[in-house]
Parts: structure tokens; C-alpha cells; sequence
């Protein structure tokens, strides 16, 4: 699931850096208009043109698209939840490789974060902690955070000028301006918040949440508690796995802002792979979702990762 995962993620992204200079989607401040498709758009009217027209214009051209984008994107948060964020979003894709950095760096994925996480796991993976990880880690942030910088720039102005001025080191006041605040801000971001904005600083993350949770049939991930005295021996390495720092082996309300993204699925997945062969968590929905929703059958946590190994 996380090979298919990566090349959906890889894909959008090369998405957002390529449809500014493609005019696949931008609105250029300089004429004052967006760019869709590779073809300008506009309203289509003059100021003699009449009044039906007028209307029949903004209604087609904006209201139209901006219903039918918020139509489908709420149909698919109503049914999965976060599948943007954890599928495509390029953001969450810079969050979670930050993530590995850090972990690598100092042994915990977040600078928030009070305990080191196991350097051998009991799904078979092995992270050894090394300070010199620290080094790549910021120059990605950097590099990361200029890229994200640039992008967002080509999206306001046309990219064929940013591109040429960024190279030729001619950059405008303006758009220096616009590159220096903006990668500061984002290394920022990248550095101290990433996964924290996500829960709670992103206003399209936290309202796919919030259509997500209305639907109590809706694609979660469920725990097998019939099956619950197996993750005795384990040490929470769905946990560990979740790049949103959640507990997967919860009720809905807890998973508030759960991405989709399989990852503790598939590390509870390779822990079972010498017991029972069948992961405890899985995606459910209908009824069985239902029950996740509740709380019903859902046991109390084994394992208290804060308080060490230990089955609690």
C-alpha cells in the first residue's frame, strides 16, 4: 500500500510544481486572470454586453466549478476522511519525509515529543539514531522550504519570469521579498509545526475531518479486540508508524485527524507476520465502522508507549 501511496504522492506533487509553467491552474497578477488547462480564463463579458449574459458568465464560470469542486471534494471526505491529505496533499508528503529525518536525527519524529522511539521495532525495522542526520535534515528543510517558496510564486506571477530571473540572480524587490519571507516561514513551519499544522492550522485538513466524522459509516481504521491480547508483545509500532502522532487503536473521535495513509495497518501487518499472519487494525466501514464510532468492542489501550514497553 505505501509503494502506491509514494508514486500517488509523487505524482501530485510534480502536479503542483509543474502546473504554474504548464497553465494547467494560476492566476496571473500581472493580467488579472486565471489560467486553467492551458487556456485563459476569463468572465467573458464586455460592460455591453446584457445583463442575462453577465450572469449566465459568473454563474457558469465561477460559482458553477467552485460548487462542483466543493461537491465532489466533500462526497470524498463524507466516504474516506483525509484521502487528500494522506494520498496527494504535497505538503503532507514534505511532513512525513521531515519526519524520518528527525527520527533518524534524534530518535523521535518531533522536537515536541518527550521519548525516543525504539531503534528496533517489533514490525522488523530498524532505525538506527544518528546525529549527523541532523546536517541532512536541515538542508532539506532549507531546500524543501525555497522550492515550496518558489512554486507558490509562480502560481501569482508568470513562471517563465521567475524561473529566468531566479536563475540569472535578477529577482525583483518584490519577488525576492515575496521568496526570502516565504522560505522563512516554511522552514519555520518545517522545522517546529509541520504535522501540528496539519491537525490544526490547516483549514482544508480539519474540514475533511469535520465532514469525515459526520458519517459514522464512513472508511476508518478499526481494531480487531477479540484478538487484542496479541499486541501484548508488542511496543506500539502502529504508533510509531502514524506520521500524524496518533493512537490508532481508539475510537473515531481520537482519530479526528487520521489521514488514511494505511501506515499503521501495514506495520501491525508485518508485527503479525510470525503470529497470526493477519493484521489486528484494519479499514472498515457500514457497520462495522459504525462500531468504531462508539467505541463499541474497542478494548482499553495495552500498551502505554509514554510509560515504556510495558502492557499497561
Amino acid at each position: 500500500m505505501q509503494h502506491y501511496r509514494t508514486l500517488a504522492r509523487l505524482a501530485f506533487f510534480l502536479l503542483f510544481m509543474l502546473a504554474p509553467p504548464l497553465d494547467l491552474f494560476r492566476f496571473d497578477l500581472t493580467v488579472n486572470h486565471l489560467f486553467f488547462l492551458g487556456e485563459p480564463w476569463r468572465l467573458g463579458f464586455t460592460a455591453q454586453s446584457g445583463s442575462l449574459e453577465m450572469v449566465s458568465s459568473i454563474f457558469y464560470r465561477i460559482f458553477l466549478p467552485i460548487f462542483l469542486v466543493i461537491s465532489v471534494g466533500g462526497w470524498v471526505a463524507w466516504k474516506y476522511g483525509r484521502l487528500y491529505c494522506g494520498w496527494l496533499c504535497p505538503h503532507f508528503a514534505v511532513v512525513e519525509i521531515i519526519n524520518a529525518l528527525m527520527r533518524r536525527s534524534s530518535g523521535k519524529p518531533s522536537l515536541w515529543e518527550k521519548q525516543r522511539l525504539p531503534e528496533h521495532q517489533s514490525d522488523g525495522r530498524h532505525i538506527p539514531h544518528n546525529r549527523w542526520y541532523w546536517l541532512v535534515t536541515a538542508v532539506v528543510v532549507v531546500m524543501v522550504s525555497l522550492l515550496w517558496a518558489v512554486v507558490l510564486l509562480t502560481y501569482l506571477l508568470p513562471p517563465k519570469d521567475i524561473y529566468t530571473n531566479l536563475l540569472t540572480f535578477s529577482l525583483t524587490r518584490n519577488q525576492a521579498l515575496f521568496i526570502g519571507v516565504g522560505t522563512l516561514l516554511l522552514i519555520i513551519e518545517f522545522t517546529l509545526a509541520r504535522h501540528l499544522f496539519c491537525r490544526f492550522g490547516c483549514a482544508l485538513g480539519v474540514m475533511q475531518s469535520v465532514i469525515w466524522m459526520g458519517n459514522r459509516e464512513a472508511l476508518v481504521v478499526g481494531f480487531d479486540s477479540p484478538r487484542a491480547k496479541l499486541c501484548a508483545d508488542c511496543d506500539a509500532s502502529c504508533e510509531h508508524a502514524c506520521p500524524m502522532r496518533l493512537k490508532p487503536r481508539t475510537i473515531k473521535r481520537k482519530m479526528f485527524t487520521c489521514t488514511q495513509c494505511h501506515s499503521c495497518i501495514d506495520a501491525c501487518g508485518k508485527v503479525q507476520e510470525h503470529a497470526s499472519g493477519v493484521s489486528l487494525l484494519h479499514w472498515v466501514q457500514g457497520e462495522q465502522a459504525k462500531a468504531v464510532a462508539k467505541g463499541a468492542g474497542q478494548p482499553p489501550r495495552l500498551l502505554d508507549s509514554s510509560q515504556g514497553d510495558q502492557p499497561s
